[in-house]
């Protein structure tokens, strides 16, 4: 099972304060056991909402709307991706993660969808597709 773990963002990491030595010193520690473990797929921090985009779709029309965005404690300041049996497994190591923030901080766990997720509309036809862009995203990795 695959879940991604998001850091909520805070007023803090929204005007980007960039962590401390320690901090990192001590979230790299965390990241090489959860790498060791075969946990991490992938995981990043994200730049403040300042200098990002959300686009608005309503119909055939797009909209687009600048950054920073007001609702701080429904932003995302950084992720994982990890392979675990259960989202009972994921809570546990997301619970021997070091604070990411300072002072009081959240981590959301949500699972991610897998093709057998969607029964018989995910046909033959999307797995091959499905399969094909994974193979090639693959590759864009390692360029």
């Amino acid at each position: 099972m695959r879940f991604m773990v998001m850091i909520k963002a805070n007023e803090d990491s929204e005007a980007g304060v960039l962590p401390s030595q320690e901090l990192l010193t001590a979230m790299g520690k965390y990241n090489e056991e959860l790498v060791k473990a075969g946990v991490m797929l992938a995981g990043e921090g994200l730049q403040a909402s300042s200098k990002g985009a959300r686009v608005r779709f309503s119909g055939n029309q797009r909209t687009v709307i600048d950054g920073p965005f007001s609702e701080t404690k429904e932003l995302i300041a950084g992720f994982w991706i990890i392979q675990v049996k259960s989202k009972e497994e994921a809570i546990e190591w997301v619970k021997r993660c070091p604070n990411p923030l300072e002072g009081e901080s959240e981590i959301e766990i949500r699972q991610i969808f897998e093709a057998t997720d969607f029964g018989d509309e995910f046909t033959p036809e999307l797995r091959e597709q499905e399969a094909r862009l994974g193979a090639q995203m693959a590759e864009n990795a390692k360029r």
